[in-house]
Formats: structure tokens, C-alpha cells, sequence
């Protein structure tokens, strides 16, 4: 009669609490019902291949390293313009009525003027200029040239006094957001941060972003500084924004403890998140059973199979399966790279998906048994 309750327990089992799926759900013929996943086991070649592969264009790649053109006068500028004209002077000179006086050049300073949306400044005698998208000396050429035939060999010097439209934003965990003007000696990313009065976080813990043209890249602060090529010339318009540990994992199952974790820009390995995941748990978890969840570029490896339908921008569902009862696992982990976005999962060893039948068994049979007891 005892063997009763446990008969009446035998079908829960399969309800039995866990905090994920088992290893063999991956495994097998039950593996290849996933359609469309691949499951891919981290072996040394796989992590190198994964390892040497950019998560993200590099600066010097992306954005290019040629010099901006700053040089050139935009709508927002503001301009001075000085006229000379050599004696006698007849536009901007005063007649004198005293004979033998001397005759001097004859110099203008016009008002500081803001170069207006049409790209247009305006010039005594001559009327609107056309300076937008011209250096300085081709405005003072053309400005002289209109004067040509009013006054008597005109001189003219045009200097911007006010450089609004060459500029870059710097915002995010700077010291001080700011608007950094642009000059033609060319500066550069690590040249705006300095003037933002650098970065609040940590180097190793900081991500650079740059925005340029609708287009976004980014690269840890601590590849940039050790890569010199990476510190790139700047383009009126660019957006410089500075994050601090915008890279997470997500750690689930049988792990020392189920979070988000965050992680330095410049990544870590999977050794390194089994060890702030708590590794592990000695208690329930399956060391062959250590996976990574990850949507991969179709060109990233050779997969398994075929791939199918991907997602709208192309990336391909994949599962990394690690065995760390392999001793050699252990040397793999510390080079398989961790991505942003990662989901780490360990499952349950079945002896301890056993364990929890056997104490849900307990539980039913011995106060069964007790009860008997006490009645005979």
C-alpha cells in the first residue's frame, strides 16, 4: 500500500520545478528539432575564428582618416572684411581741397557679419556676395574683383571671427558637454574629448560612439587609445557621445546567480563570465552543459547546416555548447569571446532533477508511513 503515493507521483515528474531545460534538449535527435539554430560546440578553432572576428568596424575603417574640410565658409559664420584702396583713393577716399596734400591708402573695416542662410554677405558698392562653401582667400579674390573697376587698386582681407558651422557635440560621461569648433589644423576624436574635459568613467570601462551622416559606430575608449590609427579626424556635424558600460550578459540556470551582468567595452571572455555569474552551482549544474545563445552573422563560421530564415537584419539564432569536464574546456573559455547581448545558460544535472523527485516523494510517502505506523 505504501508503493500507492509514489505510483500517484510517478506523473508530476515531468512537472517537476527547474529553472531551464536539460542538456539533452539540445543534444541528439531532440537537437535536431530546433530547425532553423544552430548548435555549434566551442572547440579552440571556433573561438579563434569568433575571437579574430571585429564585433564592429573600426574607426579607421569606418569613418576614414582624411583630413575634413573646414577651411570652407558655411552658412552660421561670421566674417570681418577690411578695403584698401591705393591713392588717390576714389571710392573710399575723402577729396582733399589743399594742394601738394599727401595721398594715402584708404582703409574700410566693415561690421562683423553673420553669413546668412542663401550664403550671402553684403559689400558696399558691390552688393551680395556669394561666400558659402569658399575658402577665405577665394571670397577675398572674388570681392576684390567686383571692385576692380569702382575703386582704385582695391585690397581686401576677410577673416572668419566666428567658426559656427565647423563644429562637433560632445555629450555622454564627459566632464562637460560641449560644442568643439572645428580648424583646418584638423582635430581629431581624442582632441574633442580633451576639450569635453575627458571622460567620467574609467578608460577600460568606456565606449565611444560616434555619429556621422545617420551612420553609428563604436569602439571602446581603450581601443582608441592604444591604436593610434583609431583616433580619427573629425567632420563638421559629428557626434561624439561617451557611454559607460553599455555592454551586458544575461546569466540564467544553474549559475551562482541569475542577472544581468554588465561588462567592460573592451569584452570579456566566457572564462570571465562563468566567474562573475558565480561559476557553476556545485549542487545542481551540468558542466557538460554550458551554453551560450547568441544571433550570429551568416559569415561568422562554417556552420553545421544550412542556415534558414534568419531575422530582418540578417543574423543567424545560434547555440554554443562548452563541456567543462573536459579539462582542455577550461583553456577554450578563456579565449571564446563574449558579445553584448549574450544569454549564458547552465542546466540542471539530471541527478539533480532526480533529488528534487526523490524530495517530492519524501514528502508524500513519509507522513503515509508515519500515519500507519502510529495506527498499528
Amino acid at each position: 500500500m505504501l508503493l500507492w503515493p509514489f505510483a500517484m507521483t510517478l506523473p508530476a515528474c515531468a512537472n517537476l520545478p527547474t529553472s531551464g531545460f536539460p542538456r539533452a534538449a539540445v543534444e541528439g535527435s531532440a537537437g535536431r528539432r530546433l530547425e532553423g539554430i544552430q548548435i555549434v560546440e566551442i572547440t579552440e578553432p571556433v573561438a579563434r575564428q569568433l575571437s579574430l572576428r571585429a564585433p564592429a568596424p573600426m574607426f579607421s575603417e569606418a569613418l576614414g582618416s582624411a583630413k575634413p574640410e573646414t577651411e570652407a565658409v558655411r552658412p552660421g559664420d561670421a566674417l570681418e572684411v577690411w578695403l584698401w584702396e591705393a591713392p588717390p583713393a576714389s571710392l573710399f577716399g575723402v577729396p582733399s581741397t589743399v594742394a601738394d596734400a599727401p595721398s594715402v591708402a584708404k582703409m574700410v573695416t566693415l561690421p562683423e557679419q553673420m553669413v546668412r542662410g542663401d550664403g550671402h554677405i553684403s559689400v558696399p558698392f558691390v552688393g551680395q556676395v556669394q561666400v558659402a562653401d569658399s575658402t577665405v582667400s577665394e571670397i577675398e579674390q572674388r570681392i576684390r574683383k567686383q571692385l576692380a573697376g569702382l575703386a582704385n587698386d582695391p585690397q581686401v582681407l576677410v577673416r572668419r571671427t566666428r567658426n559656427l558651422s565647423s563644429d562637433v557635440t560632445v555629450v555622454g560621461e564627459v566632464v562637460n558637454s560641449a560644442r568643439v569648433p572645428l580648424t583646418p589644423s584638423g582635430e581629431r576624436l581624442l582632441d574633442a574629448l580633451a576639450a569635453a574635459g575627458g571622460v567620467r568613467a574609467p578608460v577600460e570601462k568606456t565606449t565611444i560612439q560616434v555619429t556621422r551622416d545617420k551612420r553609428v559606430y563604436a569602439l571602446p575608449l581603450d581601443t582608441i587609445i592604444r591604436d593610434p590609427k583609431q583616433n580619427v579626424p573629425l567632420q563638421p556635424g559629428d557626434v561624439i557621445t561617451a557611454m559607460s558600460q553599455p555592454l551586458s550578459l544575461v546569466a540564467l540556470g544553474a549559475t551562482g546567480k541569475n542577472e544581468e551582468i554588465n561588462f567592460e567595452a573592451q569584452g570579456i571572455s566566457l572564462a570571465q563570465a562563468l566567474a562573475r555569474a558565480g561559476g557553476p552551482n556545485d549542487s545542481r549544474a551540468d558542466a557538460r552543459g554550458v551554453f551560450i545563445f547568441r544571433f550570429e552573422a551568416r559569415d561568422a563560421l562554417t556552420w553545421p547546416r544550412q542556415p534558414g530564415a534568419a531575422t530582418p537584419e540578417g543574423k543567424v539564432p545560434v547555440i554554443y555548447r562548452l563541456d567543462l569536464r573536459d579539462p582542455a574546456g577550461f583553456f577554450v573559455a578563456q579565449s571564446f569571446p563574449i558579445r553584448d547581448k549574450d544569454v549564458l545558460y547552465i542546466s540542471n544535472a539530471s541527478l539533480a532533477e532526480l533529488q528534487k523527485f526523490l524530495n517530492i516523494v519524501s514528502t508524500v510517502i513519509y507522513p503515509v508511513a508515519s500515519f500507519r505506523a502510529l495506527t498499528q
